[in-house]
């Protein structure tokens, strides 16, 4: 991935005879190849239910519909952003978009259940190789300046729309057509991006003779995977059984391993160097804890309204738009907070709202009212997600070199969307064994599917105040000015090409709990 202090772009000239295409369809073809990896994070939430029941698949592996795609995400996207550099930023586009469209329509055709969190992977990797150039596309069409900062802003907005919409538009394909068509939408729209593109965005590359870390990002996303995998087998397996503690080690074993490579590689995927940086390890440490409660909101959010409260996914999509509101109402006025509060206690105010959130959900029932156990306790918990992203990301960077800042926020993403993956299998886990607890004592199933969700926004609103703890502890002290210019991060650029002159800790925020 790219950094604030690399030569600018070696951009490849124009055909002879042929005239350079308009900025203005650069950036839109940019903004929708971001909008497609976005929306396609937050779509399939509505249609988990009808899934389940279309594949047959069991209540703790759903929770892989959503984690196949975001542990192949978090784990190649630094990957996708440095191969952006080495081999042109628009032929990554094209080849992540063509994996992309092509695993949407693998799953929308799926079968069975194994085949449909193969696509669900195949996607993330080609949202992984997809998404960092994206950004960094936008910046090289548009000159320095308000116009590049507007192009940014309409980037960031696309980001943040594609997370708002998705549950709506999934709610309104499952509810007119089918689940499948939350992945087959993708191949048409990713078809006419794929041709466009071909034809009109220009190319460009870094130049700087870094080379890939292949073996870090196998390592760290097998690793995840491992250890994702070996917390959903407790439920049915235990603590103690072979069947659990073998991924478990696994997983830790592979992990080990990926620090071991990046200590030695020369160009390392993740320089460890970095945590040096008191900013860098804090930030990171808390965005991965609040990622590990804020990602799962969505999950249990559309299983309790569908499954508990009976409502369709149309419904379920409708329900959940305040929410999504607020996460970007949260994230604009984070940056207006940041100098007058500093940084620190804007993070640790964000993530008290979002713990209050939390518990106030934990207290459903099986009769849930929409406006106390919907609607007002999830607008506090993503209002707070959104108050708290921005001045982690903004902390971050503060505590990076000038040539390291792209890459420091590329490592805040990587944290989020990694905590996310495990904070998911630990809750899903304890959700499906206090269900089944309370279905052994004579419980209906709305009423233990309830205790589950229960338990895990519980458990959530634990986690996130133990992020106050850390934040107030560890974070320093650093009152910081408001964000020039909107940037990157909705759930996905790992690209810092613009740190310097966007200041991507707004846009960071915007959709980074958008799931």
């Amino acid at each position: 991935m790219p950094r604030a202090a690399d030569a600018s772009p070696i951009a490849r000239p124009p055909r002879q005879g042929s005239t350079p295409p308009a900025a203005w369809l650069v950036v839109a073809l940019a903004c929708a190849g971001q909008f497609l990896v976005v929306l396609d994070v937050s779509v399939v939430n509505v249609a988990l239910p009808s899934m389940r029941a279309d594949l047959g698949m069991s209540a703790s592996g759903l929770q892989w519909v959503v984690n196949a795609y975001a542990i192949a995400f978090a784990g190649f996207m630094l990957l996708g952003g440095r191969a952006g550099d080495l081999y042109g930023r628009k032929r990554m586009f094209l080849v992540g978009l063509a994996l992309f469209t092509l695993a949407s329509l693998a799953g929308g055709l799926a079968q069975d259940g194994w085949q449909l969190l193969l696509a669900r992977a195949a996607q993330g990797l080609g949202a992984a190789v997809l998404a960092p150039s994206t950004l960094t596309i936008v910046t090289s069409a548009v000159p320095e300046g308000a116009a590049r900062a507007r192009a940014i802003a309409t980037w960031t907005a696309v980001g943040a729309g594609g997370g708002a919409a998705g549950g709506l538009v999934g709610g309104v394909l499952v509810d007119t057509l089918s689940w499948r068509w939350v992945l087959l939408i993708n191949v048409p729209v990713g078809a006419v991006v794929l041709a466009s593109s071909l034809r009109w965005l220009p190319e460009s590359r870094a130049g700087d003779g870094r080379r890939l870390d292949l073996p870090g990002a196998v390592l760290v996303t097998a690793g995840l995977g491992a250890l994702a995998y070996g917390i959903s087998q407790t439920e049915a397996e235990g603590w103690t059984a072979a069947a659990t503690l073998a991924p478990l080690a696994a997983g830790l074993a592979l992990v080990a391993l990926f620090l071991v490579v990046e200590a030695r590689t020369a160009a390392p995927l993740m320089p460890l160097g970095l945590f040096r940086s008191r900013a860098v390890s804090s930030a990171n440490a808390a965005m991965f804890l609040s990622g590990s409660a804020m990602f799962c909101m969505w999950f249990f959010m559309t299983l309790y309204a569908q499954n508990v409260l009976g409502y369709t996914p149309l419904e379920a999509g409708l329900a959940l738009v305040p929410s999504s509101l607020a996460v970007l109402v949260g994230s604009k006025s984070a940056p207006r907070f940041m100098p007058l509060l500093g940084a620190r206690n804007v993070a640790v105010l964000g993530t008290l709202i979002a713990a209050v959130g939390f518990g106030w959900q934990s207290q459903m029932t099986a009769r849930g009212d929409y406006l106390t156990e919907i609607m007002f306790p999830g607008i506090l918990m993503m209002l707070g997600a959104g108050l708290t992203a921005t001045p982690l990301a903004a902390l971050a960077t503060s505590g990076a070199a000038p040539g390291e800042a792209g890459l420091v926020s590329g490592l805040v993403n990587t944290s989020r969307t990694m905590g996310g993956s495990l904070g998911l299998a630990v809750m899903s886990t304890i959700a499906a064994a206090r269900a089944a607890e309370a279905a052994g004592r004579g419980g209906s199933t709305p009423e233990a599917l309830t205790e589950g969700y229960a338990l895990a926004f519980r458990t959530g609103a634990g986690v996130l105040l133990g992020g106050v703890v850390l934040m107030a502890v560890w974070l320093p002290w650093r009152r910081a000015a408001a964000p020039a210019a909107v940037g990157a991060v909705p759930a996905a650029s790992a690209d810092g090409d613009v740190v310097a002159d966007a200041a991507d800790t707004e846009g960071a925020a915007s959709t980074s709990f958008e799931k």
